[in-house]
């Protein structure tokens, strides 16, 4: 979070940029850009209490204030020098479509700001109006070749000062793309006529091309790449284009692509690479946690008590546990470090939808319940309760076997079931799913069970959701079946146990705060309301111990913006944000949170357990008689309010 010049003849250092206008959450998210002539950056200005990025501008010398250019409030970030310095080019999220929450994706475009006005009039110029400008200065230039071809020769290579002209600077705007897009990257060429860039559209980013006079848009290349950078050669002909970790040289005027291979080989040296990786994650937990006091501990000690076990490590794995233990001494959610190896032989046990009979000890499997939407909830399947899977693929299930090797990677397979009922006897074929899948259709099992438990348990006058993350589908899920499914409710349950976190907090917490103070109405109906966004009607929320990160904010702010009883267990304290890494190619993630998150009045959550207005807990032998206390008090309480 500091940028700083080292003057290579003096070795002077100077700092221009601090956390002041810097803030990283990972290693490489910092980009900056000097100008041609080198006596400015441009860089991505995050600006104190503000989250979107700008586009900053500082002097290299050290002198002077940073200057925000974009002033949008929107996300600016990439900033690049164009036209030898005359502009600039970024990109920014304003006019691309956007995720229903704020902190959602959303498309990008490349805008341009132009630092002298002659810069500016002349992109704006018409194509016709354009060629007539360059036929001039070609006359021009060809009046004048005889006599100034030295010296002509030798300002083609000399720098000029950076000119800009600060007075109405801000007008000077443009939007480059004709439409919106998930972009990769841009670039504008050397005469101003044309814009590069990559965009994904359908599968994969593509090269784009769009004639900045005409606006002429057509696809240069396809790529299909999953990322992609590009950089212009020096004499701004050819690009090179980094894609999905391969290197490709590319002639914009030809639109040909021909690959850059790269070979090499190198020998690691595994108890080398491992003491350089803890020194990396000591280091960057030493400059990054979001508390200087660690919380407490010595972090210096902790180096060296976990920095002897290093020689006795036998693995990548023994690795991570390492890092988990000494990040562990720090007492903080977000953090710690874990191995993973997907070998591609393992075991992958397929679901067949069904909810076995745990009380069965006879060959088969017997059925006790078909998961909605499962391999076996299909139009023409007669399977009904008490049924038994006697073979699967010609191999019969003993009584003394586990029928899941039966099951082994067959996922997405036609598979062959022997299914009796009684003394009678039936095939079928099915297609198995995975376990992701399976467990997908029981969490709307379980979500349907509890919506129809609330409208019984309410005469009909509640809705139920259920928001598992804090995420942009999770949060179009919970309005479409508030504002739709039970619009018409005098209130609402908003259930949000188990919920691992993500960034959704202020658009739950407004959407639910929301105040009626307009009716359009007649005499004898209404016919909407504002705001019609936001639900205006009482709710009340429930939320347990295995609330997590901001799955914690969100049981916080709910009780103390005061929106309703909050219901359930302690929420532990986990409202921070993540700063995770992978370690190279080790197999290993780790992290520390480099922000943490302060309360109004309170001070830092992290550690801060939220107690619950009404505290109920679920005990074990009660939630497996399919009876949820939490829910029916929560019902029970919401009911007393819309009284």
């Amino acid at each position: 979070m500091t940028l700083r010049v080292l003057n290579l003849e003096s070795k002077k250092v100077r700092t221009l940029l601090t956390d002041r206008e810097l803030f990283s959450q990972s290693d490489n998210d910092q980009d900056f850009r000097w100008s041609p002539d080198g006596k400015w950056f441009l860089f991505d200005y995050a600006v104190p209490g503000f989250a979107p990025a700008e586009v900053g501008l500082i002097k290299a010398d050290g002198t002077g204030k940073p200057v925000n250019l974009t002033l949008s409030g929107f996300n600016d970030t990439r900033a690049q020098w164009i036209l030898g310095g005359q502009a600039m080019l970024w990109f920014s999220n304003r006019d691309g479509m956007k995720s229903v929450a704020q902190s959602g994706g959303a498309q990008m475009d490349a805008y341009a700001l132009f630092f002298t006005r002659e810069a500016w009039d002349r992109f704006q110029l018409t194509k016709e109006e354009a060629a007539l400008v360059k036929e001039a200065e070609e006359k021009k230039a060809k009046a004048e070749a005889d006599k100034a071809k030295k010296d002509a020769a030798e300002k083609k290579d000399e720098k000029k000062d950076l000119f800009i002209d600060w007075d109405g600077l801000q007008t000077r705007k443009a939007r480059l793309t004709i439409h919106s897009s998930s972009l990769g990257d841009a670039l504008v060429g050397k005469d101003g006529e044309t814009l590069y860039y990559l965009a994904r559209f359908e599968k994969g980013l593509n090269l784009w091309t769009t004639n900045l006079r005409t606006k002429e848009t057509k696809m240069l290349l396809a790529l299909n790449a999953n990322s992609g950078r590009m950089e212009w050669d020096k004499e701004q002909k050819s690009i090179f284009l980094l894609a999905d970790g391969g290197l490709s040289k590319i002639d914009p005027a030809a639109g040909k692509r021909e690959p850059v291979s790269i070979r090499g080989e190198m020998t690691i040296d595994a108890a080398a690479e491992r003491r350089s990786l803890f020194e990396h994650v000591w280091q960057r937990t030493n400059d990054t946690f979001y508390r200087a006091g660690f919380h407490g501990i010595d972090w210096k000690a902790m180096k060296a008590a976990y920095e002897r076990h290093l020689p006795d490590l036998g693995d990548n794995y023994d690795f991570a546990e390492l890092l988990s233990e000494m990040l562990g001494e720090l007492n903080v959610s977000h953090s710690g470090a874990r191995y993973a190896s997907a070998p591609p032989n393992a075991d992958a046990t397929a679901s067949l939808g069904i909810i076995p009979d745990p009380a069965y000890a006879g060959p088969g499997i017997k059925i006790d319940e078909v998961i909605k939407g499962g391999p076996l909830d299909k139009a023409g399947l007669k399977i009904s309760l008490g049924m038994i899977i006697e073979a699967i693929d010609g191999r019969t299930i003993t009584a003394d076997e586990d029928p899941a090797p039966f099951l082994n990677r067959k996922a997405g397979l036609n598979t062959l079931l022997l299914i009796a009922d009684g003394g009678t006897k039936q095939e079928i074929t099915v297609k198995p799913i995975t376990a992701r899948e399976e467990s997908a259709l029981l969490y709307q099992r379980w979500v349907r069970r509890n919506q129809e438990e609330v409208d019984r348990l309410s005469g009909g006058r509640l809705g139920y959701i259920h928001v598992p993350s804090m995420s942009d589908g999770a949060y179009r899920s919970a309005y479409e079946e508030v504002m739709g499914k039970f619009a018409d409710k005098a209130g609402i349950v908003v259930d949000t146990r188990f919920n691992g976190g993500g960034d959704l907090v202020a658009d739950l917490a407004m959407f639910l705060s929301g105040k009626k103070f307009f009716d359009y109405t007649t005499d004898t109906r209404s016919n909407g309301y504002e705001p019609n966004f936001r639900w205006t009607k009482p709710s009340i929320s429930l939320a347990n111990e295995a609330n997590y990160s901001d799955g914690h904010c969100y049981a916080y702010a709910y009780q103390f913006l005061k929106l309703g009883k909050l219901v359930g267990m302690p929420v532990p304290g986990t409202c921070t944000f993540a700063g995770w890494e992978l370690l190279g190619d080790t197999g290993i993630r780790w992290g520390v949170p480099p922000l943490g998150v302060k309360a109004v009045g309170v001070g830092y959550l992290e550690n801060h357990q939220t107690e619950p207005d009404i505290k109920v807990m679920n005990a074990c032998e009660t939630v497996s008689r399919g009876k949820d206390e939490q829910l029916e008090v929560a019902v029970a309480e919401l009911l007393k309010e819309i009284k």
